[in-house]
């Protein structure tokens, strides 16, 4: 009998034991299997090839076009853009331009895309409407949420290269060069400041 009670009682001390331990440590959190990538500070990067097919294919343009707008990135920013966003946006200004998008956001290290929404005002000459498919290269993007901020536009770098609209969108080391197709004389509503959300915001500030 005094066997079996000193048996129960060391039992009732580990338990115990164990439990202020956990207790001291803390409870741990459940490590989040999309963050870290496979680099803190690097993310894979695109091929000009494997850029041009899909740009191609989500634009619906020859692989030529988007492939002069690509090469001209390339040489303004280098070769390593590590995500790209496609999809489709509506615009219009009288004076004021105001532009709405919606797309996709992939990345190498991520198998599933995620999707993103972005607003945005300009101050220009153009009066008009117009919708286009957008095409968006993205540099020094290592993780899908620092994609969520405010992006002013790089005034002086709107072009046209073989039939589509390229300019560039800048902060904290982000630059984002959106490809555009049926801009027309909407160019000059680019340049200006892009908020990118989780969610669709109708306010472009």
């Amino acid at each position: 009998m005094h066997r079996r009670q000193l048996i129960l009682s060391g039992i009732a001390a580990t338990t115990a034991g164990s439990a202020l331990t956990a207790c001291a440590s803390g409870p741990r959190a459940p490590a989040d299997p999309n963050y870290p990538i496979s680099s803190d500070n690097t993310a894979p990067a695109y091929t000009a090839d494997e850029l041009i097919a899909a740009g191609s294919r989500e634009l619906g343009i020859a692989a030529e076009a988007i492939g002069g707008a690509i090469e001209r990135i390339f040489a303004d920013n280098g070769d390593r853009p590590t995500a790209y966003i496609a999809g489709e946006e509506a615009s219009g200004a009288v004076g004021v331009g105001l532009r709405y998008g919606v797309g996709a956001l992939h990345m190498k290290d991520f198998s599933a895309s995620k999707e993103v929404f972005w607003q945005g005002i300009s101050i220009g000459w153009d009066v008009g409407g117009n919708g286009s498919r957008v095409f968006t290269l993205v540099y020094g993007l290592n993780h899908p949420d620092m994609i969520y901020r405010r992006f002013p536009g790089v005034e002086g770098t709107a072009y046209f290269v073989g039939g589509v609209g390229v300019n560039y969108q800048q902060a904290d080391g982000i630059i984002l060069a959106p490809i555009r197709t049926g801009v027309g004389l909407r160019l000059g509503a680019n340049v200006g400041t892009m908020s990118y959300s989780r969610q669709r915001n109708y306010l472009p500030l």
